[in-house]
């Protein structure tokens, strides 16, 4: 190894950081990359989970029993940080309902169902001429194009595409190194096509403005290097900007965005920054790869490649479909072999295990690996802390792991946080290196989470305060100024009563006084004479005899009616009559 790293570092140039902490497991790469990368055959059933990438999940724009095309939008992309669902081939929707999900937690989420027609059929292509167009078009375009970190990471591209005044990008790395054991999908993706990689590393370029591109490969990927070397030397953009591919010493987790910007620029990025605030940008190759495939074909994101390894007979690297059966990959790679006992999506150190063989392949699925007991032997038990300090010596980002141990177990929280937990990336190293055989990152896990907890509920208490004494706020307003309405109401009658005494008492003349009353009685008469011509009968003149003399009858009636209530004597023995 040592000759070969030499040998690199003559050739490309090898980083003059050193890695800070890490571990070196058994690598177990050579197993699938004997083949080349093969298309998997079209499934019978694809199942699309929404939940691909971080961030919101995406408005589902198609209905059941609806046929779509290969590259049709099926659900948008929803909020700042989100990402479309395409459909990866032809068929017809048949379900849009929860379904089990490659997740830890085991449980199912919201899945858009496509029965494939086996046709392939696309919608229309529609390339874009990205060096004549805005790049705020561009951005705005690449919303819709599902495009997120192949990685592992699932960060929607076109948020880390963006840059403003503040976040100028000045290098930007592509990420080659792909540390975790097993996995070899990065590796023969830049065997096979480093070509259309530079491609995709020239938009990404263009779109960031970026100064000098740097792709960091571990040592232990010569045919990849040399690959790579080769396009960087024919690729336009060698002409543009410093491009160059650079070494690294395989040492996990090199592969960590931090540590490599690291390894082959030389920046620290600070841990309570990002990247970007120190003018560095990060992608992996099959994510450059993509915007190549997007912006020179019009082809959205639909398939990626896969390795499928460990308790198979034939390991090997696949173009998967997304919503691909897991099943159907193992069955590509000759069927699992007698022990297989679990299936881990990702690789040994920072992938889980997947709660069913029967789930699908997603955006984030860069590996399946089959196990078995010869494999990986089942975890014996956690022994007590011996204060060896292994972890502290291999972890990348200078924690006390020890420490976080204890605080975790013991839940306490705040001091947690003040260890800075949050540092953590979370890539076992610790865990591996423990000769206790104590499981600290799940420890590490259980603290942030609760941590997470704690802090959502204290903000929403924090919110419901600020609502109730903006309410309490808002009702003592109205109350002063219901107060002041009222005292301004008081206080012009009083005004007004103070000018009317003021004033002269023979203001008007006489004359005029007995002109305005006896206009209020002649309105007075006027009203009165409306109300009895209202109610008098109307259109009594051309009646008939007969009827007329009912009229009369009844009009007599009524005025003996009122002459007799008239006569009538009240409580004190005296007639209305006398009382007036």
């Amino acid at each position: 190894m040592s000759s070969l790293l030499n040998i690199m570092k003559q050739s490309f140039g090898l980083g003059a950081v050193t890695v800070t902490g890490g571990v070196h497991p058994p690598e177990h790469k050579q197993e699938s990359t004997t083949q080349p990368i093969t298309q998997l055959a079209l499934p019978k059933r694809l199942v699309l989970p929404l939940r691909q990438h971080v961030g919101n999940l995406p408005k589902v724009l198609v209905v059941l029993g609806e046929k779509v095309l290969k590259g049709q939008l099926l659900a948008e992309a929803e909020g700042n940080i989100s990402a479309a669902i395409h459909a990866p081939t032809s068929g017809t929707v048949v379900a849009i309902e929860d379904a089990l999900i490659p997740h830890p937690s085991g449980l199912p989420d919201r899945c858009i169902t496509i029965d494939v027609d086996g046709k392939d059929e696309w919608i229309a292509h529609d390339p874009t001429d990205w060096r004549n167009q805005d790049k705020t078009l561009l951005l705005s375009s690449l919303r819709n194009s599902g495009i997120v970190g192949l990685g592992g990471a699932a960060f929607p591209t076109q948020v880390k595409l963006r840059t403003n005044a503040k976040s100028h990008v000045d290098t930007l790395v592509i990420n080659a190194a792909e540390c975790e054991p097993y996995i070899t999908c990065d590796d023969m993706l830049m065997r096979e096509r480093a070509d259309q990689i530079l491609k995709g590393v020239e938009i990404a370029q263009h779109l960031l403005g970026a100064k000098q591109c740097l792709i960091g490969i571990e040592d232990n990927k010569a045919e990849a290097a040399e690959a790579m070397r080769l396009a960087c030397a024919n690729s336009p953009l060698n002409k543009l900007v410093r491009l160059k591919v650079v070494v690294v010493p395989t040492q996990y987790p090199s592969g960590d965005a931090r540590q490599l910007i690291r390894l082959v620029a030389g920046i620290e990025v600070p841990a309570d920054k990002r990247s970007t605030d120190v003018g560095v940008q990060c992608f992996n190759v099959a994510t450059v790869l993509a915007l190549h495939r997007y912006f020179d074909f019009g082809e959205p994101a639909l398939s990626r490649i896969v390795t499928i390894t460990g308790n198979v007979q034939k390991p090997a690297n696949y173009e998967v479909l997304f919503g691909t059966p897991v099943p159907d990959l193992v069955k590509a790679g000759g069927g699992a072999l007698a022990g297989t006992d679990d299936y881990i999506m990702g690789g040994p150190m920072m992938g889980f295990s997947l709660p069913s063989v029967d789930v699908p392949l997603t955006k984030a699925s860069n590996c399946i690996i089959a196990s078995s007991p010869n494999l990986f032997a089942p975890a014996p038990p956690a022994m007590p802390c011996i204060r060896c300090a292994r972890c502290a010596d291999v972890c990348p980002v200078s924690l006390q792991p020890q420490e976080l141990y204890w605080f975790s177990k013991s839940s306490n929280l705040e001091k947690a946080r003040d260890y800075n937990l949050f540092d953590c990336i979370e890539c076992g190293c610790c865990t591996y290196a423990c000769p206790s055989n104590i499981p600290l990152v799940q420890y590490y896990r259980f603290a942030k989470s609760e941590i997470i907890a704690q802090d959502r509920a204290k903000e929403s208490a924090d919110l419901a305060r600020e609502r109730n004494e903006f309410r309490l706020m808002r009702i003592e307003r109205e109350k002063q100024e219901r107060a002041e309405k009222h005292a301004q109401k008081a206080a012009g009658a009083k005004a007004e009563a103070a000018k009317a005494e003021a004033a002269p008492v023979n203001e008007l003349p006489e004359d005029a006084a007995m002109a305005a009353k006896k206009a209020a009685i002649a309105a007075a008469i006027e009203r009165a004479k409306a109300q009895k011509a209202a109610a008098m009968p109307q259109n009594v003149a051309d009646a008939k005899p007969a009827v007329q003399a009912e009229i009369a009858e009844i009009d007599a009636r009524r005025e003996a009616a009122k002459q007799t209530v008239s006569e009538q004597p009240s409580d004190d023995g005296t007639s209305p009559q006398e009382d007036k």
